[in-house]
Protein backbone atom coordinates (compact mmCIF):
# COMPACT_ATOMS: atom_id res chain seq x y z
CA UNK A 1 0.00 0.00 0.00
CA UNK A 2 3.02 2.15 1.03
CA UNK A 3 4.66 2.23 -2.96
CA UNK A 4 0.50 2.62 -4.35
CA UNK A 5 0.54 5.64 -2.41
CA UNK A 6 3.49 6.90 -3.57
CA UNK A 7 3.36 6.15 -6.68
CA UNK A 8 -0.22 8.21 -6.98
CA UNK A 9 1.31 11.55 -5.56
CA UNK A 10 4.30 10.80 -7.73
CA UNK A 11 1.84 10.77 -11.11
CA UNK A 12 -0.35 13.42 -9.22
CA UNK A 13 2.90 15.82 -9.41
CA UNK A 14 4.23 14.63 -12.96
CA UNK A 15 1.09 15.58 -14.32
CA UNK A 16 0.52 19.03 -12.38
CA UNK A 17 3.97 19.88 -13.73
CA UNK A 18 3.00 19.09 -17.46
CA UNK A 19 -0.14 21.19 -16.96
CA UNK A 20 2.19 23.97 -15.49
CA UNK A 21 4.27 23.68 -18.25
CA UNK A 22 1.75 23.70 -21.06
CA UNK A 23 -0.44 26.27 -19.72
CA UNK A 24 -3.10 28.23 -22.36
CA UNK A 25 -3.86 31.26 -22.29
CA UNK A 26 -7.04 32.94 -24.08
CA UNK A 27 -4.70 36.20 -25.16
CA UNK A 28 -2.84 36.36 -27.51
CA UNK A 29 -4.28 34.06 -29.86
CA UNK A 30 -1.11 32.31 -31.27
CA UNK A 31 -1.73 29.30 -34.34
CA UNK A 32 1.82 27.76 -36.05
CA UNK A 33 1.59 25.37 -38.57
CA UNK A 34 3.98 24.08 -41.35
CA UNK A 35 4.41 24.02 -44.40
CA UNK A 36 6.66 22.60 -47.31
CA UNK A 37 8.52 24.79 -49.66
CA UNK A 38 11.31 24.94 -51.88
CA UNK A 39 14.37 26.42 -50.84
CA UNK A 40 16.93 28.15 -53.09
CA UNK A 41 18.02 25.02 -54.73
CA UNK A 42 14.52 23.55 -55.43
CA UNK A 43 14.77 21.23 -52.19
CA UNK A 44 11.90 20.74 -50.61
CA UNK A 45 12.07 21.63 -46.92
CA UNK A 46 9.63 21.78 -44.02
CA UNK A 47 9.22 25.74 -42.86
CA UNK A 48 7.59 26.81 -39.66
CA UNK A 49 4.56 29.57 -39.62
CA UNK A 50 3.42 31.42 -36.69
CA UNK A 51 0.81 34.28 -36.41
CA UNK A 52 0.03 36.20 -33.30
CA UNK A 53 -3.49 37.86 -33.05
CA UNK A 54 -3.81 36.80 -36.65
CA UNK A 55 -0.33 38.77 -37.80
CA UNK A 56 2.58 36.95 -38.90
CA UNK A 57 5.71 37.17 -36.85
CA UNK A 58 7.99 39.16 -38.61
CA UNK A 59 5.66 40.54 -40.96
CA UNK A 60 6.89 43.96 -43.04
CA UNK A 61 4.03 45.04 -44.59
CA UNK A 62 2.77 48.04 -42.88
CA UNK A 63 -0.58 47.53 -43.79
CA UNK A 64 -0.69 44.25 -41.86
CA UNK A 65 1.87 45.22 -38.99
CA UNK A 66 1.46 48.66 -38.68
CA UNK A 67 4.86 50.43 -37.19
CA UNK A 68 4.51 52.27 -33.79
CA UNK A 69 4.28 55.70 -33.86
CA UNK A 70 7.71 58.05 -33.46
CA UNK A 71 8.05 59.54 -30.32
CA UNK A 72 11.14 62.38 -29.72
CA UNK A 73 12.75 61.37 -26.18
CA UNK A 74 13.17 64.26 -23.38
CA UNK A 75 16.33 65.17 -22.26
CA UNK A 76 17.18 63.99 -18.05
CA UNK A 77 17.46 66.66 -15.64
CA UNK A 78 19.89 67.63 -13.50
CA UNK A 79 20.12 69.11 -10.21
CA UNK A 80 20.49 73.09 -12.00
CA UNK A 81 18.08 72.70 -14.92
CA UNK A 82 14.90 70.19 -15.67
CA UNK A 83 15.02 68.03 -18.60
CA UNK A 84 12.28 67.92 -21.35
CA UNK A 85 9.40 65.96 -21.11
CA UNK A 86 8.51 63.55 -24.77
CA UNK A 87 7.17 64.84 -27.55
CA UNK A 88 3.65 62.82 -26.69
CA UNK A 89 3.54 63.90 -23.53
CA UNK A 90 1.14 66.59 -21.42
CA UNK A 91 3.12 68.67 -20.06
CA UNK A 92 1.38 69.62 -16.19
CA UNK A 93 4.18 72.23 -14.84
CA UNK A 94 7.11 73.57 -16.84
CA UNK A 95 7.92 76.07 -14.31
CA UNK A 96 6.26 79.22 -15.56
CA UNK A 97 2.63 79.19 -14.33
CA UNK A 98 -0.27 77.71 -12.37
CA UNK A 99 -2.49 77.79 -15.52
CA UNK A 100 -2.54 74.01 -15.94
CA UNK A 101 -3.74 73.81 -11.93
CA UNK A 102 -6.59 74.31 -9.53
CA UNK A 103 -7.79 73.93 -5.59
CA UNK A 104 -9.90 70.64 -5.37
CA UNK A 105 -12.65 72.76 -5.13
CA UNK A 106 -12.01 74.40 -8.68
CA UNK A 107 -11.62 77.67 -7.75
CA UNK A 108 -7.30 79.01 -8.00
CA UNK A 109 -4.64 77.42 -6.53
CA UNK A 110 -3.14 79.60 -3.69
CA UNK A 111 -0.03 77.02 -4.59
CA UNK A 112 2.93 79.80 -5.85
CA UNK A 113 5.79 79.42 -8.27
CA UNK A 114 9.42 80.76 -7.22
CA UNK A 115 12.47 80.09 -9.24
CA UNK A 116 10.49 77.48 -11.53
CA UNK A 117 9.10 75.34 -8.85
CA UNK A 118 5.50 74.98 -7.48
CA UNK A 119 5.21 74.78 -3.69
CA UNK A 120 2.22 75.22 -0.71
CA UNK A 121 1.45 77.69 0.71
CA UNK A 122 0.19 78.01 4.63
CA UNK A 123 -3.41 76.22 4.32
CA UNK A 124 -3.64 76.15 0.72
CA UNK A 125 -4.23 72.67 0.62
CA UNK A 126 -3.77 70.20 -2.76
CA UNK A 127 -3.40 71.39 -5.92
CA UNK A 128 -4.65 68.78 -8.69
CA UNK A 129 -4.74 68.75 -12.26
CA UNK A 130 -7.23 70.81 -15.01
CA UNK A 131 -6.98 67.73 -16.90
CA UNK A 132 -8.01 63.95 -15.83
CA UNK A 133 -6.58 60.71 -16.28
CA UNK A 134 -6.42 57.18 -16.33
CA UNK A 135 -3.84 54.61 -16.75
CA UNK A 136 -0.50 56.64 -17.54
CA UNK A 137 3.08 57.04 -17.51
CA UNK A 138 3.83 59.96 -15.13
CA UNK A 139 6.78 61.81 -14.05
CA UNK A 140 7.16 64.27 -11.26
CA UNK A 141 10.36 65.87 -10.08
CA UNK A 142 10.23 67.00 -6.45
CA UNK A 143 12.56 68.51 -3.36
CA UNK A 144 11.82 68.36 0.16
CA UNK A 145 13.19 71.26 2.27
CA UNK A 146 17.28 71.89 2.40
CA UNK A 147 16.68 73.06 5.94
CA UNK A 148 16.09 69.72 8.17
CA UNK A 149 12.78 70.42 10.58
CA UNK A 150 11.47 67.34 12.24
CA UNK A 151 10.78 63.69 11.47
CA UNK A 152 9.11 60.81 10.73
CA UNK A 153 5.86 61.90 8.97
CA UNK A 154 6.80 65.46 9.85
CA UNK A 155 9.43 65.80 8.02
CA UNK A 156 9.49 66.97 3.98
CA UNK A 157 6.22 65.08 3.60
CA UNK A 158 3.86 65.61 0.46
CA UNK A 159 2.37 63.08 -2.23
CA UNK A 160 1.62 62.15 -6.00
CA UNK A 161 -2.05 61.21 -5.89
CA UNK A 162 -2.82 59.14 -9.22
CA UNK A 163 -6.60 59.50 -10.15
CA UNK A 164 -6.68 61.95 -7.12
CA UNK A 165 -7.11 59.10 -5.20
CA UNK A 166 -3.88 56.49 -4.97
CA UNK A 167 -1.08 58.30 -3.26
CA UNK A 168 2.90 57.65 -3.49
CA UNK A 169 4.21 58.82 -0.93
CA UNK A 170 6.67 61.86 -1.47
CA UNK A 171 8.84 62.33 1.85
CA UNK A 172 12.60 63.17 2.97
CA UNK A 173 13.42 59.53 3.81
CA UNK A 174 17.04 60.28 3.84
CA UNK A 175 18.13 58.83 7.22
CA UNK A 176 14.46 59.24 8.46
CA UNK A 177 12.72 56.43 9.94
CA UNK A 178 9.35 56.36 9.76
CA UNK A 179 7.00 53.12 9.24
CA UNK A 180 7.79 51.69 5.88
CA UNK A 181 4.54 51.82 4.21
CA UNK A 182 5.14 55.66 4.85
CA UNK A 183 8.15 56.40 3.11
CA UNK A 184 8.94 57.82 0.15
CA UNK A 185 7.93 56.06 -2.66
CA UNK A 186 5.71 53.73 -0.87
CA UNK A 187 1.87 53.04 -2.01
CA UNK A 188 0.67 54.41 1.38
CA UNK A 189 -0.58 52.20 3.75
CA UNK A 190 -0.54 49.32 1.08
CA UNK A 191 3.20 48.87 -0.05
CA UNK A 192 6.43 49.71 1.22
CA UNK A 193 9.22 50.44 -1.72
CA UNK A 194 11.45 47.85 -2.36
CA UNK A 195 14.82 49.73 -1.96
CA UNK A 196 15.13 53.14 -0.28
CA UNK A 197 16.71 55.55 -3.04
CA UNK A 198 16.44 58.72 -1.16
CA UNK A 199 18.49 61.69 -2.04
CA UNK A 200 19.86 64.11 0.36
CA UNK A 201 17.26 67.01 1.64
CA UNK A 202 17.25 70.23 -1.03
CA UNK A 203 18.01 67.81 -4.15
CA UNK A 204 15.86 67.40 -6.85
CA UNK A 205 14.40 64.08 -6.81
CA UNK A 206 12.12 62.00 -9.22
CA UNK A 207 9.09 59.76 -9.13
CA UNK A 208 8.80 57.87 -12.89
CA UNK A 209 5.46 56.19 -12.21
CA UNK A 210 3.55 53.46 -14.82
CA UNK A 211 0.03 53.48 -13.71
CA UNK A 212 -2.65 50.79 -14.36
CA UNK A 213 -6.29 52.06 -13.41
CA UNK A 214 -8.33 49.77 -11.66
CA UNK A 215 -11.58 48.44 -13.41
CA UNK A 216 -15.08 48.32 -11.64
CA UNK A 217 -17.92 46.13 -12.61
CA UNK A 218 -21.31 46.65 -10.73
CA UNK A 219 -19.72 48.63 -8.02
CA UNK A 220 -16.80 46.06 -7.13
CA UNK A 221 -13.50 45.82 -8.28
CA UNK A 222 -12.44 43.28 -10.42
CA UNK A 223 -8.81 44.59 -11.91
CA UNK A 224 -6.63 46.19 -9.09
CA UNK A 225 -4.66 48.59 -9.79
CA UNK A 226 -0.71 48.34 -10.57
CA UNK A 227 2.02 50.71 -9.93
CA UNK A 228 5.64 50.45 -11.45
CA UNK A 229 7.72 52.89 -10.06
CA UNK A 230 11.44 54.20 -9.72
CA UNK A 231 12.82 56.79 -7.31
CA UNK A 232 15.68 57.97 -8.75
CA UNK A 233 16.06 56.19 -11.42
CA UNK A 234 15.66 52.88 -9.45
CA UNK A 235 12.91 50.67 -9.32
CA UNK A 236 10.93 50.14 -6.12
CA UNK A 237 7.95 49.06 -6.92
CA UNK A 238 7.63 46.42 -10.16
CA UNK A 239 4.44 45.89 -10.89
CA UNK A 240 3.06 45.93 -7.70
CA UNK A 241 -0.84 45.74 -7.67
CA UNK A 242 -2.34 48.05 -4.82
CA UNK A 243 -4.54 45.68 -2.65
CA UNK A 244 -6.90 48.72 -1.99
CA UNK A 245 -7.22 52.58 -1.38
CA UNK A 246 -5.11 54.74 0.23
CA UNK A 247 -6.46 57.58 2.74
CA UNK A 248 -5.91 57.63 6.09
CA UNK A 249 -8.21 55.65 8.46
CA UNK A 250 -6.08 55.82 11.20
CA UNK A 251 -2.75 54.49 12.79
CA UNK A 252 -3.24 51.34 11.95
CA UNK A 253 -6.13 51.27 8.97
CA UNK A 254 -6.18 52.13 5.62
CA UNK A 255 -9.36 52.95 2.95
CA UNK A 256 -10.49 49.93 0.61
CA UNK A 257 -11.43 50.53 -3.07
CA UNK A 258 -14.33 52.79 -3.88
CA UNK A 259 -16.02 52.55 -7.47
CA UNK A 260 -14.97 55.68 -9.22
CA UNK A 261 -14.88 57.55 -12.44
CA UNK A 262 -12.61 56.45 -15.22
CA UNK A 263 -10.63 59.26 -15.47
CA UNK A 264 -9.62 61.37 -12.11
CA UNK A 265 -7.11 64.07 -12.04
CA UNK A 266 -3.22 64.17 -10.27
CA UNK A 267 -3.00 66.03 -6.65
CA UNK A 268 -0.45 67.20 -5.20
CA UNK A 269 -0.17 67.06 -1.13
CA UNK A 270 -0.46 70.04 1.20
CA UNK A 271 0.86 68.41 4.32
CA UNK A 272 2.25 71.84 6.00
CA UNK A 273 6.07 71.47 4.99
CA UNK A 274 7.56 73.60 1.76
CA UNK A 275 7.99 70.04 -0.80
CA UNK A 276 9.04 72.09 -4.01
CA UNK A 277 7.56 70.03 -7.62
CA UNK A 278 8.92 70.69 -11.31
CA UNK A 279 9.00 69.13 -14.49
CA UNK A 280 5.55 67.42 -13.98
CA UNK A 281 4.73 65.58 -17.62
CA UNK A 282 2.02 62.72 -18.58
CA UNK A 283 1.82 60.35 -21.03
CA UNK A 284 -1.98 58.49 -21.47
CA UNK A 285 -1.55 54.52 -21.44
CA UNK A 286 -4.23 51.65 -22.63
CA UNK A 287 -5.66 50.39 -19.69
Amino acid sequence: MKYTVLGVLLVAALAGFAMTACAEFDKPVIKEWTKMEPNEKGEMKEVRYMTIDGVMVHETDPALQPPPPVVTPGTESTQEKPGLAPSDAVVLFDGKDLSNWTSTSGAPTKWIVTDGAMSPTKKSGMVQSKQEFGSCQLHVEFATPKQVEGDGQGRGNSGVFLMGKYEVQVLDSYENATYPDGQAAALYGRAKPLVNACRKPGEWQSHDIIFHRPIFENGEVVKRATFTILHNGVVVQDHTELSGGTDWRGSHAISNYEPHADKGPIRFQDHGNPVLFRNVWVRELKD
